[in-house]
């Protein structure tokens, strides 16, 4: 029996012993698409017609790890639209390269469709708060490189700067962005010559050497007016409130 029909089959005996009743179910990840290694997980949206509230679960099944998403149709429209605001589609994606599963395929097609519509078109343009947050907090980042830190001090800072760095460049290109894993892959889907900049930025960062990650992080900047720092101004909710700790 191939991976992927060991995967499939532990996956068909999690739905119906952990989530009876269900409607229908995505399976995704890379197991599913027939690139998993060892260790990798199984990424399970399963579809209930009505519940009480979403959740996330994780566990093992024989000897594969699964990441379970349980929702009804309002829930994950709520999750699909956060995804969209934030440029990050994460539920969206598992959706739509997932294999159907469950009692009611024909529902599950819909909101496949849906979610690949989705993600054919692009996200939400990168402008207003949103990019000057972004910007924010790459130049805070990038200050902190011009200090001249010591190599531990580099690796922790790159480490933080990775996935901001990443965002401003698949969203400021109309591109959806990813977290992890996800992102060399996606900013290989937009040039190869990019995706291998910042790999070697990030690779000679590890070193200790911090010129070519500032060169490119100072580059993407420039496509968006430049580092910006001073004027930055965030203003808290209005329920960011609580009785006084101290009397």
């Amino acid at each position: 029996m191939s991976i992927f029909e060991t995967a499939m089959q532990a996956t068909r005996s999690v739905l119906a012993s952990r989530f009876p009743s269900y409607s229908f179910a995505f399976a995704s990840g890379s197991i599913i698409r027939g690139e998993g290694r060892k260790g990798s997980d199984i990424d399970l949206v399963v579809v209930f017609d009505r519940l009480e509230t979403a959740w996330r679960e994780t566990f093992i099944e024989g000897e594969l790890p699964f990441e379970v998403f349980v929702h009804d149709p309002e829930t994950l429209s709520c999750f699909f639209e956060s995804d969209i605001a934030r440029g990050y589609p994460v539920i969206i994606h598992m959706v739509a390269t997932g294999q159907i599963l469950g009692p009611n395929p024909g529902k599950g097609q819909i909101w496949k469709d849906y979610a690949s519509d989705i993600l054919r078109a692009s996200p939400p343009e990168l402008e207003g708060e949103k990019l000057n947050a972004l910007k924010y907090q790459i130049t805070d980042l990038l200050d902190d490189l011009h200090g001249e830190p010591a190599a531990p001090e580099i690796q922790a800072i790159a480490a933080q700067l990775y996935q901001p760095l990443a965002g401003l460049m698949l969203l400021g290109r109309g591109r959806w962005s990813g977290r992890g894993k996800w992102i060399p892959r996606l900013l290989r889907d937009v040039a190869l010559d990019l995706a291998d900049s910042f790999d070697d930025a990030f690779r000679q960062a590890s070193a200790g050497e911090v010129e070519a990650l500032c060169d490119l992080t100072h580059c993407e900047l420039d496509r968006h007016g430049g580092p910006f720092f001073a004027g930055d101004k965030r203003m808290a909710s209005q329920q960011a409130r609580r009785k006084s700790l101290v009397s």
